[in-house]
């Protein structure tokens, strides 16, 4: 059986260079920025079975085009994009799919997020795992699914849980304690 060949494009962002892979069926692949092109691509193709660069189609530079404005801070809505998750294992499409309808600056936890699929809260450790294994970070949303209590949680993207704070402000989301109503005498 031959491999299904993905084409790429390594493209930059107001917060670095990005990846994305694609076939005839839909985006497959997305690599959240770092700071040099040649990091991005090593991260994308490490993850593809086979890769050449390409020229994007209509509906991959539409994608191009909405991270570049997810970047510059302006509100974007991902879930239109047409993806190909073939080969991914059928639990992790459904929380995919639920992580989808998260909607800019707005979040959930790993244990809701199990529950809303109806295994319960005793789930959130798959669900932490398929955000691990997001094959397209920021489409599918996974930097939007939290930690118990609202804390971070894990991020396996290029600057870890410093990177997820950092969009999830770009959404207008802060996590932490908040701000003291007044200030302190001392």
């Amino acid at each position: 059986m031959a491999q299904t060949v993905h084409n790429y494009l390594i493209f930059e962002t107001a917060a670095g260079f990005c990846g994305i892979a694609w076939n005839g069926v839909g985006i497959t692949r997305f690599q959240l920025p770092t700071k040099k092109a040649e990091d991005t691509e090593r991260l994308l193709l490490r993850r593809l079975a086979a890769g050449e660069p390409g020229t994007p189609t209509p509906e991959v530079a539409e994608a191009v085009a909405a991270v570049r404005r997810y970047f510059n801070g302006e509100q974007v809505d991902f879930s239109d994009i047409q993806l190909d998750l073939e080969g991914q294992d059928p639990f992790f499409k459904q929380i995919y799919a639920a992580a989808r309808r998260l909607g800019w600056g707005q979040t959930t936890t790993y244990g809701a997020l199990a529950k809303e699929l109806g295994v319960g809260p005793e789930a959130a450790r798959d669900v932490g795992q398929a955000m691990a294994k997001n094959p397209v970070a920021l489409i599918i949303p996974c930097h939007r699914v939290l930690a118990a209590g609202g804390k971070v949680g894990g991020f396996s993207a290029p600057g870890g849980s410093t990177s997820k704070i950092r969009m999830l402000e770009l959404e207008g989301v802060r996590l932490g304690p908040p701000e003291p109503a007044q200030q302190s005498l001392f």
